[in-house]
């Protein structure tokens, strides 16, 4: 019990009125350190030998083949943490490969990548907050509160940082393939128009909308290579709905699935969808200018009307000031 008090004592006149349950959290983090790898260590593959005879033949193979070995490489070392990396719900596991797939992030390790980003982050944004602390404000000059807020804070906002990095990524993009979703509509109904299929006339928007709209370009891109792939070009339409997330985009693919159902040409329909996204563009430039006299009025309310009462109210307080001087003079 002495031993107790005495680092009870020490930790107190160390750390503040905290100093205990700091260093419990210390040791309890050294130990989750500890264990982690363990922890994530996978279960031995009896593949394995035969794993890497075949790595070994893939060094002889030619330079250019390194990337993809090297990125078959990444994917087993994460495929080993796919328990820790992934949801393992499949409806939360589909929804956040959606959901980086709108971002742009197609890789097949993306979900994995971002679990582990938030993982390393969490860790560290927690790491650099107890050394902050402890180590360079020390903790017998901040309060309990403070403490727990100097300690938590950082991990909490590294641990959140790639889910807002994601968020924001996302709407950039849907922004971005907004506006320039009718000038692509506008290209494809030329193309077609011109006697070209509908794959030709994709690839060749794809290719005109590179320095424009790189992101409606990669897609596409995807669906030209489904397509020539053999995909059914409904599945291939409604995928690529799902992964922009835009309501236009998702109307047009509607559009074109209709079309072929019925046998209608598509020159038709895009043609009138096209001068619908025309109009609907209109629209949205005219309610944002509409918005602009709205979100002017605060601003210059709030950097006008404090200098004009300065002008008009600063002389009247400077001379009854200067009349209560000479009152209280007299």
């Amino acid at each position: 019990m002495e031993t107790l008090a005495i680092l009870h004592m020490m930790l107190t006149d160390m750390f503040g009125p905290m100093g205990p349950v700091i260093a419990l959290g210390g040791v309890g983090l050294f130990f989750v350190l500890l264990a982690l790898p363990l922890l994530l260590r996978g279960q031995t593959d009896p593949m394995e030998k035969l794993k890497a005879q075949a790595e070994g033949r893939d060094r002889d193979r030619p330079r250019d083949g390194q990337a993809v070995l090297r990125q078959r490489e990444r994917s087993d070392r994460l495929k080993k943490y796919a328990n820790f990396l992934e949801p393992q719900d499949a409806k939360e596991l589909s929804e956040m490969r959606l959901r980086l797939l709108q971002a742009g992030y197609r890789s097949r390790e993306a979900v994995r990548i971002f679990h582990f980003a938030q993982m390393t982050l969490g860790l560290a944004g927690l790491i650099a907050g107890v050394i902050y602390t402890l180590v360079l404000v020390g903790a017998d000059q901040l309060s309990a509160q403070q403490q727990i807020g100097f300690i938590l804070g950082p991990g909490a906002a590294g641990y959140f940082l790639p889910k807002y990095w994601i968020t924001r990524r996302v709407a950039e993009r849907k922004e971005e393939i907004t506006l320039n979703f009718p000038d692509a509509l506008d290209m494809l109904l030329v193309c077609v128009e011109a006697g070209q299929s509908l794959n030709q006339a994709i690839i060749r928007v794809a290719k005109e909308l590179r320095a424009s709209s790189p992101s409606l370009a990669d897609e596409f891109e995807i669906v030209s290579h489904e397509m020539k792939a053999g995909k059914d070009k409904p599945a291939v339409l409604s995928d690529m709905g799902e992964r922009c997330g835009v309501q236009d985009v998702s109307s047009f693919v509607t559009v074109l699935i209709q079309s072929q159902t019925f046998g209608t040409p598509i020159s038709d329909a895009l043609r009138v969808y096209a001068s619908e996204m025309r109009d609907k563009r209109v629209m949205r430039a005219e309610e944002a200018a509409n918005k602009l006299p709205t979100k002017m009025t605060l601003t210059t309310m709030v950097l006008t009307v404090p200098p004009l009462l300065i002008i008009l109210v600063g002389p009247s307080v400077v001379g009854l000031g200067k009349l209560g001087e000479l009152s209280a003079g007299n």
